[in-house]
């Protein structure tokens, strides 16, 4: 398998997205080490072969200092660092105070530059790459979830800075995700009717599966991107269609 001998460490890869990264780098033959506060439910596993689980909490820069020295004296190398762990809750500007803001900030931004700071030398060692989940939230406008938007634009900035200051070593590049069809999806889009309907929005018809990520990531990953260095790749199923085009009152599609 394309990536046999390869070690990963996958950012909040015990459910949803980071999951299902992490099953696709076990299916293509990396070690997978997965970390997040709390441990899962159930093993992550692909074709016979299980991630690794450690907990560490990545605002705590000490822990993640600890967190890395053991995973690369145990192993011996750091091959790919994928930044997945984040996320949001629903939440207006107006409804909360700057401070609760301020962390979820410091999830989706700082957590990911800590998390890759600290595993620079290893990666450069191993010529490596880091790998940035981003979202589509950091595009466009993020009603309800703007501290997040703003982290996701500040994580794909990040990504293109590193890319450059870290080359030749490492390869840094982003993952820009629209929407994916997780665990915890019906606290977005609601009930199965609903998580539909959301689909149909988007030009493929459907929302993304956690898998539709992990192969994208092995790819940026792989040495087929071996050229390949402060990208985005777009992850959304073509995007949202614009809805000027349902407003207007001509041009309609028969």
């Amino acid at each position: 398998m394309e990536l046999d001998g390869r070690v990963v460490v996958v950012t909040g890869g015990t459910r949803g997205v980071g999951a299902g990264i992490a099953r696709s780098f076990l299916a293509a033959g990396a070690d997978v080490i997965v970390c997040a506060r709390r441990p899962p439910d159930q093993e992550v596993a692909a074709d016979g072969r299980k991630a690794t689980f450690t907990p560490v909490d990545l605002r705590d820069p000490a822990a993640v200092h600890t967190f890395f020295d053991t995973v690369a004296h145990r192993h011996g190398r750091l091959d790919c660092l994928v930044n997945n762990a984040g996320g949001t809750p629903y939440r207006l500007l107006g409804e909360g105070e700057a401070q609760r803001h301020a962390r979820v900030v410091e999830l989706n931004l700082l957590a990911p530059m800590t998390a890759s700071l600290t595993a620079y030398p290893w990666l450069r060692q191993s010529r490596g790459s880091v790998v940035m989940i981003g979202s589509v939230s950091g595009t466009r406008p993020s009603p309800g979830t703007a501290a997040y938007g703003a982290a996701k634009a500040g994580l794909e900035n990040l990504a293109r800075s590193m890319a450059v200051e870290w080359a030749p070593d490492v390869r840094v590049n982003s993952l820009v995700l629209g929407m994916v069809r997780t665990e915890l999806a019906h606290l977005h889009y609601g009930d199965e009717t609903g998580l539909a309907a959301v689909g149909a929005t988007v030009p493929l018809g459907r929302l993304a599966e956690p898998a539709d990520v992990g192969e994208a990531a092995v790819f940026l990953a792989s040495d087929r991107a071996a050229y390949i260095s402060g990208a985005s790749l777009l992850v959304h199923g073509g995007g949202e269609r614009p809805a000027f085009l349902d407003a207007a009152t001509v041009n309609k599609e028969n």
